[in-house]
């Protein structure tokens, strides 16, 4: 096994700042807070749940758990691939664009960091639309940018908010939140976190000291320029955090 398949996809940085360090904790953060909101008792779908990591969020619902079960981290040696892979005991398995559930079934529908692994995300959010009930909560996460990871099934790099703004209206959704994760300043610093992994890893390279007081300078000069960022996210950021609800 070599170094490409047992690295982990989340790689910590060797710097004193925070600065692209943030990405999955602040979506996390978000998605808690917005569960939690959720009325008790209400069934809820978490689609393309993986190994359902959200669902100690939903212990007021009725959680039921949606994925395709095919990834297989030790199938393909490409990009980023996590080092062990655990669905569970899933609720339904099948295509996400085409679940086994009659329309209006749903008080609310989750789906975190999924749409970059799906073949036909149009088809999808149609989907999602017929499985809610009026009134329901859609709450989606997913990049506007990133690496490639989980191949072979990983299809766009990610999504802008026009794609959310645009799918959301053909399917009968009211936007009620559209929050970027990050900014400009925060993803750069997240991929030069990742440069001396990377660098050994396809340039078989090994980083010096001087290599890393490099790396922390310019890692400080974004935090610093993150600290007074105004609207860099219009250009680039780790993704966007979505809540809308069925008309």
């Amino acid at each position: 096994m070599n170094l490409k398949t047992i690295r982990r996809f989340f790689i910590k940085p060797k710097v004193s700042t925070t600065v692209g360090t943030l990405n999955e904790i602040t979506r996390v953060t978000w998605l808690e807070k917005v569960l939690q909101e959720i009325p008790k008792g209400s069934r809820i779908l978490d689609a393309g749940a993986g190994e359902q990591q959200f669902k100690k969020f939903c212990k007021h619902l009725d959680y039921v758990s949606q994925d395709f079960a095919q990834y297989k981290p030790l199938d393909l040696d490409s990009g980023l691939q996590m080092q062990n892979w655990d669905y569970g005991q899933l609720d339904i398995i099948s295509d996400i664009a085409s679940i086994p559930e009659k329309d209006n079934s749903f008080d609310a529908i989750m789906c975190t960091e999924v749409f970059e692994h799906i073949i036909n995300p149009r088809e999808t959010f149609t989907e999602l639309s017929r499985l809610l009930k009026k009134d329901g909560y859609l709450i989606l996460t997913a990049p506007f940018c990133s690496l490639t990871h989980f191949a072979p099934f990983h299809y766009y790099t990610g999504f802008s908010k026009f794609f959310y703004e645009k799918e959301l209206e053909r399917t009968g959704f009211e936007l009620i939140e559209m929050k970027s994760n990050g900014n400009y300043f925060e993803y750069l610093a997240q991929e030069i976190n990742r440069l001396e992994s990377v660098a050994k890893t396809y340039s078989g390279v090994d980083f010096k000291r001087n290599d890393r007081k490099n790396i922390y300078q310019i890692t400080n000069t974004l935090q610093n320029l993150s600290d007074i960022d105004t609207n860099s996210s219009e250009l680039l950021c780790f993704g966007f955090q979505v809540l809308a609800k069925k008309k």
